[in-house]
Parts: structure tokens; sequence; C-alpha cells
């Protein structure tokens, strides 16, 4: 609470007139008193002068005297009964007011003692208000308004007149605000008598809580004022600040008090302040609003801030310029919101503009407003073109009725399947997929279509590929296995044939049953490199050749295989790059070419094979493969004959495919080719039609010598015929197909080695864990069941690091060197082999030949 006086006392006017009239009424109430009893005083005189006279009278009878002496005491008598009850009748008026006052009262005397006390007192504090400690027992409750009344009572009792606020806080919450008012009564009929005081407690309760609720809606209202997100201020004539709130200041970073009372004005923060103005609303007539004007705030701390300023001019009667009202809104929000909502924009527009796949907005009617570039390159048609069109218009006429129950079914939240696949007018090369939402009003009721064009050329082609690729690696599997088998069954074959020919020689009887057997033999094993050339998992020796010189050698051998109708040119291409390939693969290519040309020519013709070298800058696309930019050797293959379908196209290279009547070929012929090429890394394009004849473009990757790889060039492998291909040495000869081992033990051990056989894995780590089983080499297939042979090898490795191995296989060497993962040092044999092949093998390893895997 406020103890200061002044404020105290400042209370309203009424209070202060009733505090008066109270104080009077109780100084009239006390000289009432005191003349009543000084009437009585006058009634005793009077009475005795009565008596006095009558006595008087009887003993001097006759005597005036007395007489009047009697008459004035009953004048007197007469006088102060009148008197008397006037001022008792003064007094009572004077009681009834002072207890019908609407503010307690209490007359004290000097001790405490309450004298007298009126109506709301003893409704306030009980009617047995016998002394002030009854009120500060009131005021027991709250110890800090209790302090305050007994400091009030000290100051009392010194002789001082006080006015106070006492609150009083409720046990049960809130407060009750009391103005206590205590003075001397001082009135001349009590100079005589004790001193008394009379104290006045007024409720102010209701007008403390109005006060208070000014009070706070006064401070909400400058709380809102000066932290508005608005800035607001007044400025004179001159510019000088009247007015500032403190979002201004902050803005020009000084406080607001330094703006109102300091010397700035208001073209001190402009940045670019108006010539011969001191601030931008010096003119208009008072009350005009003044348009909103855009200028540059420059704050104390330097900082620059784009702001608008509204506000208008207030003058006097006479329109001289009194002040303005401005409010200040700071743009920069605004301006970043400006360039969020234009970098917006342009996000959307390139979104939207340059999206790799067609987007269209429709009306209701289902007709284009706008569209992006890519539906524009989809449906080949220019913005006049579309402005305005239904959009079932660009479809073919098949599909615009499935187009507009798709539209019906996307209005009507019904639609099963987000997209539909339609066609586009004038372009038959086009399947695209329609994913159609439907959009909403700013005032969210539906509105138009958003279409999506989604070209589903690229995946028809990736779904033909894929399936493709999983018919071909489902017949490439199959071929590998069967190649596998039947790789055992001609090994021990040919194998066995070459036991036979060591003891039947030439001129025998049986020389020529064993040799035709051994052709034959040698046949099947064309035919299974065949099947794994297309599963590509035959065994390649890549050397590095100028395939010039390969057409060179095969020439006049593929004009005998054509036939004399058939015209054979080759054209060589000048400077021809070098390929690295299988050069016996490489000549089976150039034959199968040549023999389905011939098939392709029953009546004759002409074959041209010519080279080239080609820089293929992009990829090159055909059917659902493509060729990547890079340097190749092209092989373009030539021919008048027949043609090919466009309905065969995608299957001529599919294995036993063929239109040739039955008994007339394999269907491996072009499989082969295609297999082999993909192998060696390159592609094979083909182009034809029914009466045209065909053209096999083959791309070899152009190979580039390096120092390391130029002796190999040209090196031919030397003659097995002449070479000794005896030895020494223990053998471990690890095979489950019994021919194979059977025949390579004895091809062995002729050859002066000693060969210890095992037919499986187990049983080779059974031999090789026996004592004195120390052997100089492992020999062992790669496909055995259960312990196959790179798990052998593994194991192996463990006890005998330094061992050396050869593995045997009908499988590409590159294949198994991806699966096998047995590290390095192991040599490798492919499957079907000849004994000499196998001694040959065998030699180079025993003297340290560098190892193949």
């Amino acid at each position: 609470m406020d103890g200061s006086n002044q404020s105290r006392v400042a209370a309203a006017p009424s209070a202060a007139v009733t505090a008066s009239a109270t104080s009077a009424s109780a100084e009239t109430e006390d000289a009432a008193s005191y003349l009543a009893s000084r009437w009585l005083w006058l009634i005793g005189i009077g009475a005795a002068a009565i008596v006095v006279g009558l006595v008087w009278a009887a003993l001097r009878p006759g005597d005036p005297v007395p007489l009047f002496v009697a008459a004035a005491g009953l004048g007197l008598t007469a006088a102060g009964v009148v008197w008397s009850q006037t001022a008792r009748w003064q007094q009572a008026a004077v009681s009834a007011a002072f207890d019908t006052a609407l503010d307690a009262h209490l007359v004290v005397d000097r001790h405490g003692r309450v004298l007298a006390s009126n109506r709301p007192a003893r409704r306030l504090f009980g009617d047995n208000v016998g002394d002030l400690a009854v009120v500060e027992e009131t005021l027991s409750e709250d110890m800090e308004a209790l302090t305050r009344f007994r400091r009030l009572r000290q100051e009392a009792e010194a002789g001082a007149s006080l006015t106070q606020e006492v609150r009083r806080r409720r046990p049960s919450g809130g407060s009750v605000w009391w103005v206590v008012t205590t003075r001397a009564l001082t009135t001349r009929a009590l100079t005589s008598r004790r001193p008394l005081r009379l104290w006045r407690f007024e409720d102010v309760t209701a007008r403390r809580e109005v006060e208070t609720l000014l009070r706070d809606e006064q401070v909400k209202l400058v709380d809102f004022m000066d932290h508005a997100p608005v800035g607001f201020y007044s400025v004179d004539e001159e510019g000088r600040f009247l007015f500032a709130n403190a979002t201004l200041a902050r803005w020009l970073a000084v406080e607001a008090r330094d703006l109102v009372r300091g010397a700035a004005r208001l073209h001190d923060f402009l940045a670019e302040p108006p010539n011969g103005e001191a601030h931008p609303a010096s003119v208009g007539a008072a009350g005009e609003t003044m348009a909103p004007s855009e200028v540059a705030l420059k704050g104390a701390d330097g900082r620059t801030i784009k702001a608008s300023i509204s506000q208008s001019v207030v003058r006097d009667d006479d329109g001289r310029f009194l002040w303005t009202r401005s409010v200040v809104r700071d743009l920069t929000a605004e301006a970043r919101m400006r360039d969020a909502l234009r970098a917006s924009e342009d996000r959307f527009k390139r979104f939207f503009e340059d999206a790799p796949f067609g987007i269209a907005m429709l009306d209701d009617q289902g007709r284009l407003s706008e569209w992006n570039s890519a539906l524009r390159r989809l449906v080949g048609a220019e913005n006049a073109q579309l402005a305005g069109r239904p959009i079932t218009e660009l479809m073919e006429p098949r599909d615009r009725d499935a187009l507009t129950r798709h539209l019906a079914a996307v209005a009507s939240a019904t639609m099963p399947d987000p997209a539909i696949e339609v066609q586009l007018q004038h372009r038959s090369d086009l399947i695209v997929a329609l994913f159609a939402s439907r959009m909403a009003t700013q005032a969210g009721e539906p509105g138009g279509y958003i279409v999506q064009f989604i070209d589903q050329s690229e995946r028809r082609n990736l779904e033909v590929q894929f399936a493709q690729s999983q018919k071909m690696q489902a017949v490439g599997q199959l071929a590998g296995g069967i190649a596998h088998d039947f790789n055992n069954l001609l090994t021990a074959m040919i194998g066995f044939c070459d036991l036979l020919l060591l003891r039947h020689k030439p001129g025998d009887p049986s020389f020529g049953e064993i040799m035709q057997i051994k052709q034959n033999a040698n046949r099947a094993a064309n035919l299974v490199r065949q099947l794994l050339a297309f599963s590509r998992q035959q065994t390649l020796q890549p050397r590095i050749l100028d395939v010039t010189d390969v057409l060179a050698d095969l020439s006049n051998l593929l004009r005998r295989l054509i036939g004399e109708n058939i015209e054979l040119k080759v054209v060589h291409g000048r400077d021809l790059g070098l390929v690295k390939v299988d050069q016996g693969q490489m000549e089976q290519v150039i034959i199968n070419m040549a023999v389905n040309a011939r098939d392709a020519m029953p009546n004759g013709g002409r074959l041209t094979i010519k080279t080239s070298n080609v820089i293929a800058s992009e990829a090159i696309r055909q059917g659902p493969e493509e060729m990547p930019p890079g340097d190749y050797v092209l092989i373009d293959v030539i021919d008048t004959g027949v043609g090919i379908p466009s309905e065969n196209l995608n299957r001529i290279f599919d294995p036993f495919f063929s239109t040739k009547a039955v008994g007339s070929g394999t269907g491996l012929g072009l499989s082969t080719v295609y297999g082999i090429v993909r192998q060696t890394g390159g592609f094979v394009r083909v182009d034809s039609a029914p009466g045209k004849g065909a053209h096999f473009s083959i791309y070899l990757p152009r190979h580039e010598i390096s120092e390391a790889e130029g002796p190999e060039r040209g090196v031919e492998a030397q003659d097995l015929s002449r070479r000794d291909l005896t030895g020494v040495g223990r053998v471990l000869l690890v095979e489950d197909e019994d021919a194979v081992r059977a025949f390579s033990g004895r091809a062995l051990q002729n050859k002066g080695y000693e060969v210890l056989e095992a037919d499986s894995g187990e049983a080779a780590l059974e031999i090789l864990s026996g004592e004195g089983a120390e052997v100089d080499l492992l020999i062992t297939d790669v496909i055995m069941p259960n312990m196959d042979g790179p798990t052998l090898i593994r194991e192996v490795r463990k006890s005998h690091p330094s061992l050396k191995v050869i593995c045997i296989s009908g499988y590409a060497e590159d294949r198994l060197r991806e699966k096998m993962d047995i590290g390095e040092g192991v040599h490798f044999l492919a499957k079907p082999f000849s004994l000499k092949q196998l001694a040959a093998k065998v030699k180079d390893v025993m003297r340290g030949a560098a190892p193949t895997l």
C-alpha cells in the first residue's frame, strides 16, 4: 500500500464532502449536549428564584420585590425548559444523522475507548465496540493491514489528523479497501472536557476495483501501443517527436524517451531526407489522411529498413499545424515474403515448365487451360493449338471414351485406378500413362483437374528387355548345365580315342574307325561350345588381333562355304584399330554370319563384308539394348537375300529359333554370334526388311596396346605335336566322373607322372592327410557333389599353401574367377581337352608357368 498522505487524501470529491459533513455532525452533537446541560442549570436557578421570591413575599407581605424575583425565576425556569427541550431535539437530530451515515464512525477518547459508534460501525465491528482493539482484532488475520493501522493509531494519539488507505485481505481471497480518517474534535464547547477523536472507515473496495480495472486497461492499451507490430509516432511542425512507441524506437535503435525528450527529428532517421521538408506530411488539410508512402528509415545502428508511413495531419481551427498521427509498417518481412513468393513462383515455374513429363491443367469441362513444354513436345502442337482444346482430342479415338469415364470417376472420387494408359493421336510410337487428380478452388470447392502425362515407352522397352533377359538367362542356364554334362562325356570320348591312337597308328585297320569317333566327338564339342557361347560361359583365350588379317585368312574358306553363285566382296578399312578377342571364336562369328547369308540367298547374290573405325559420341539403342559411347571397330555383313520380316527381328538371336526347313539348321548360328560378341564386350545390330536383304553390324571395342601387351600380338601357340610332354612328379587327380578320371589318370601315367585318384573332395582331403601323401600338383574338377572344387582348394591351402592347382571345367574361365574366390595361383584347363592338351598343361604348371586364374 502507498503510505503517502497525499495519495490517500486524493480521493473522489464526493468522499471529501461526506467526510466534512460527518465531522461537522459530530461537532454539532457535542455542542448540543453541552448546551442541554447549561439549560438545566438555568432551570435550577429559575426554580430557586421562585422559591426565594415566594418565601420572601411570605415574610414581607406587600413588598413587590419578592414577587418580582419570583416572576423572574418563573421566567428563567420557563426559558430553561424551552431551551433545554430545543437542545435535546437538536441532539436527537444530530444523533440520528450520525447513526445513519453511510460510513462507519467511532468517537474515541484518548485511551482508545469507544464513546459512540454508528450503525455501520456496529455492523462492521460488532455491537460491542468498546475499544479500538476490536478494530485491530478485525485486522488480525492480515499482519500488513494490522501493522499499518497500529502505526496510524500511534500517529493519531500523538495528535495528528490523518487519512490513509488500509487493505484488508479476506481469508477466502480478494481484498477490502478502507479509507481510514481520524481527527480530533476541537469545538469550543469541548475545550473544557477530555479530548475526543472521530474515526471514520470508508469502504472504497468498489472504487478501487474500478480504478484497478481502468488502470489495467490503461496498461494494456499502453502495452499494445508500445509493442504493436507497427510503429506509432506523432511529430510537430518542425518534425520533433511528440510521441513514439517502443516498436518504432526499437527499429530506430534508440529509446522511446530519447526520441520524445531529445532533439532528434523525423528527417534525421530518413535515409534520403526530403528536400525542404521537415517530415513527409508537412502539408495537408486538417484531418486529411495522407496516402501511404514508402521510405527508407536508417536507425542509429546504421541498419536501414524499408517502411511504409500512413499518417494524417491535425490542425487547429485557424489551420495551424498541430501534430501528425502516423503509423509505420516495416516492409522488411513483406519484402522477404515477396521474395519468397517470387522464388516459390520461380520454383513452381521450373518444376512445371521444366518437368520431364507433360502436365496440364483442365477446367471443369476438361478443356486445357495451362500446360508445360513437355506436353507440347509430346503432342507435337503449339500453344495456340492447345488453348481451350478438350483433352480428349489429343487421344486416339478409341481411347477417348475411356478417358472421359476416367475423369468422371476422378470427379466423383470413385476412381478405381489412379492412372489410365492411352495413346496420343498421330503418335503411334507413344503410349502414355495419364494421372488425373481434382483441383480445389480458393473457397475449397472442387475445381478443374491436374493431369500428368508420363511416357511409358521406356518402361515398355524395359519390360521387353527384362522378359528377354529372363528368357535368355533361363535358356543360358539350361545350356550351361547341358554343356557341363556333355563336356564330361566328350572329354572321356576324346581322351580314350587318344589312348587308342597310341596303339593304333596310321595304317592300322582300326585307325580309321577311331579317327571317325574322335572327329564326331570334336563336332559334338563344337556344338557344346555354341551352347556355351550363347550362354556366355565358354572359355575364351583373348588375343590382340587385326580384323583385316583374320578376314584375309578366312577369305578362301568363306568363298568355298558360300558357293560359286554368291559374290564375296571384302572391303578393308584404312588404319583399322585392333581388338582383343578369341581368334577361334571370332572366326566362328564370321563363318556363322556367312553361312546365314548364304542360306538367305538360295538363288545367288552378293555378300559384302566391310570393316571400319567408328566413334560413337552418344549411346545407340536398338530394341532393349543400348550401346554406350566409345571407340569401336565395325564389321558390316551385308547380303542381298530375302530379308527378315519385322516380326522376326526381335527373335533372330533366340536359341533354336530358325525359319529354315526342319533339318536344315540347328537355330544356334545367330545366337552363337550374339553370345560370342556380347561376351567379348561388343554389340550386334541388324537392319533388314523383306526383299531388301539384311545388314548386320558387329561393334567390337577398340583395344589400345599397352607396353606389356605388345609382345603378345601375333604369338601363336606352340605346336603340341612337336613338344616333349613327359614329366615326373606326384599328381592328385580329383574328378567325380569315372570315365574322365580314368582317362586322365592313364594319360598322365603314360607321360611319367605318379597319379593319385579321388572321386570327391572329401576323398582328396583324406589322401592328403595320410602319411607320405605329399603331392606336387592338384588337379580338380570345379563342379562336384557335396564339396566342390573351390571349397576343396581353400581347405587344401590351409595345410599346403604352396601347392600348385589346376581347375578343369567346361564353364568359362571368367565366370569361375567371379564365383570361386580361391585367391591367386590357380591354373585353368577347359573341357573337353585332349591327352596332349592335358599333358602340356600339367608340364607347364610343373615348370612354374604363370597361373591363369
